[in-house]
Parts: structure tokens; sequence; C-alpha cells
């Protein structure tokens, strides 16, 4: 079980300082007397960091034998942003770190050997001249699987700006025959953007008529045109942390085994975001929805898994599908889409994000309707 990072903090303290505790506890327990953080994400993740040279020296003791580090172009976001920590700024961060640990008393000093090359490793370790590397994957990436208050917050804001970019292009006629797929997409992240997003957390997908049976299709010229199907699978990026949701339109009425096939797969995205909870196999869930479309004589045709986690990336930990070895735990934050994709036809998905319960119902992030919306 993953232990939880604390949610909150004494006197205003920055919930990284909080994280690096709870990081330095799994540095003790495997023996290490320090850890050299390198991922960007985990950087960022440990210290607020948002630039594109960064790492942390962690010492297993305290912060005032830590060392973050950047280079010269970062100076300033590094004062504003990692205030609670001792620079040290080189163009080669990581080296420049990896060379002090052994003034600091750091001896065996563990990295992070699933997000370092060959190459590094070898140069890493000509750098930790009296200290020996020792392989350390997953000490925080273990973590992040857990979300603390700021994180899920910072996904609240997330999911509601992107429920409300759809909202108004919807209610503004963005989405209307003769636009193209691509018209839709570059629309609906200029509304993210100007509601106050980083920018989209991925390329959007936006799929009409036959095409929204291709699960990731790429947004291109095709028109829509009346009676299609439009599948839209997009998210905002605030503060770092990614929302994905989809939603699954049609434009004019539907005709009957459209809403046939919406309402399949709503009912299995229920029966999924029903079967969330700490505790629970991942698999137990994609199983739980994955069983009214087999029913339903479609099981061939939902063709991924179930879900996955989202934050710093938009992609994390856990994987909700049938071969998951992942179990569930409370303040995960993951999606939940099933999808059903007639070939030829057109296809629906449904996707929301919520946070895992350690009781009751699952907490919904995203607010736009799932019930089928006729567009025009």
């Amino acid at each position: 079980m993953t232990a939880a990072v604390p949610t909150s903090t004494r006197g205003g303290a920055r919930p990284e300082a909080a994280r690096r505790e709870a990081v330095r506890a799994r540095v003790r327990a495997a023996g290490l007397d320090g850890l050299l953080v390198t991922d960007l994400v985990n950087v960022r993740y440990l210290t607020g960091f948002t630039g594109s040279n960064g790492a942390l020296l962690l010492a297993a003791t305290d912060d005032a034998g830590s060392r973050f580090g950047t280079d010269g172009r970062y100076t300033t976001r590094a004062a504003a942003e990692v205030p609670d920590l001792p620079a040290v700024v080189e163009r080669a961060t990581a080296l420049a770190l990896a060379s002090r640990a052994s003034a600091l008393g750091i001896r065996r000093l563990g990295f992070e050997s699933d997000a370092v090359t060959v190459d590094a490793h070898a140069a890493l370790a000509g750098a930790a001249e009296g200290a020996t590397l020792e392989r350390a994957p997953g000490l925080v990436a273990q973590l992040r699987v857990v979300k603390d208050d700021t994180e899920i917050e910072a996904l609240r804001r997330a999911c509601t700006l992107a429920d409300t970019a759809l909202t108004d292009l919807l209610d503004a006629g963005g989405v209307r025959a003769g636009r193209t797929e691509r018209e839709i997409a570059l629309d609906l992240e200029f509304r993210m953007r100007a509601l106050g997003a980083d920018g989209p957390s991925f390329d959007s997908i936006v799929a009409a008529g036959p095409n929204s049976a291709i699960p990731h299709h790429a947004p291109t010229d095709a028109a829509l045109r009346p009676g299609d199907l439009l599948k839209l699978d997009f998210g905002a990026l605030v503060d770092g942390y990614h929302s994905d949701m989809t939603r699954t339109v049609v434009l004019g009425r539907a005709a009957d085994w459209q809403r046939e096939l919406y309402a399949l797969v709503q009912g299995a995205q229920a029966a999924g975001c029903a079967a969330l909870g700490a505790g629970v196999p991942a698999a137990k869930v994609d199983a739980a929805s994955r069983e009214p479309i087999t029913a339903a004589g479609r099981g061939a045709e939902f063709l991924h898994g179930l879900g996955h986690g989202v934050g710093l990336q938009i992609h994390e930990a856990p994987a909700l599908s049938a071969s998951s070895k992942d179990v569930l735990e409370a303040g995960m934050v993951v999606t939940v889409e099933p999808g059903v994709y007639l070939a030829g036809r057109g296809g629906v998905r449904i996707e929301d994000a919520l946070v895992v319960p350690g009781s009751g119902p699952a907490e919904g992030l995203t607010g736009f309707t799932k019930d089928l919306v006729e567009v025009g």
C-alpha cells in the first residue's frame, strides 16, 4: 500500500515540503543516504520547479542537506518557485549535484534508474566521487499515485475549465454541419486557453461520423454532416495537472442505433464509476464496466482498457484494464472511459475523471452532462 502524503501542512508550509518528507521515509527504508531526482515530472512534484533543466539532491536527513539544481536561465524562476531549498546553478545540473553528494554526507546515493540512460549513468558515476550510485526506481512515482489536497484541487479546476469550454463551444454554435474536425479542435483549445488553461492536456481528439469509430483519431479537414456522431476527447492543463474527458454528441436527431449504442456505453460507464473504491482491484473495475458491453454482444468492439490515472502526466498509474495488477487506493484520480466502436459507422465513448473514495461514491471531477446531446 502507498503511504499517503499529508494533505495539509502547518503554518502555510508548501505541499512540496511534505512530499519530500514522505520520499525521505522511503529513501531511508531503502538503506540510502540520499536520492538524485532527475525526472522533471518528479522534480516538479517535489520542488514546484517548472523549468526544462532541474534536478534535486534529496538528503535522507532534511532539507538543509539537500540541494536543488538548475542553470543560469532559470535563476529568477527558481528563486520564486523553489524558495525553500539551497540552490546550485550549473548547466550540467545533475552532474553538479552528484559531485556534491559525498561532501553532504551522502555515501549511498540512489538514482532514478527508470529515467536515466546508460550513458547518463556512466557520467553520474564518474561525477559522484566518494559516493556509490544505487538503483532506486519508482520511489517518487509510487507516492504520486495518491493525490494530496493541492493536487486534487488543481485537477478539479482543470476539469471544470474543460467542462466550461465545451459548454461555451456548444452554446456558441461551434459544433455544426460544415465545420471541420480540425476547426472544432482549434476552437475548443482556444476556449480553454481563454478561460485560463496553460494549454491543452494533450492533442485533442475530434472525430466525426465514421471517424468516431477510431479510438484515437487525429482531427482532419473532414467536415461534419447532419446525423454524425461527434466524439470529443480533450482536456485542460492547469498548474501542471491534466484533465481528461470525452463526450459524444449527435448532429441533429439521433437515429435509433445511435441511441441504443449511447445507452449501452452510458450504462457501462456508470457501472465502472460505481465500482471504484479503496482496496478494489483495478481489473475488477474494468470488468464491471466491460460486462454489460460483452453481454450485449459488443465486447469485441470495446477496443481498449477502461481508464488510467491522471495528474502531472496525462497517463499515470494506476491502469484500469483487464490485465492490471494495480489495487485502488483512496485519493487516486482515475478516468473511466468505456467505448464501443462500429467500424465504418461510428463510435461512442464517455469519459470522466474521478477521485477514488475511501468509502461511499467516487467524486466525479467532470461535470458536463452524460445524457445524449443532440446538437441543432
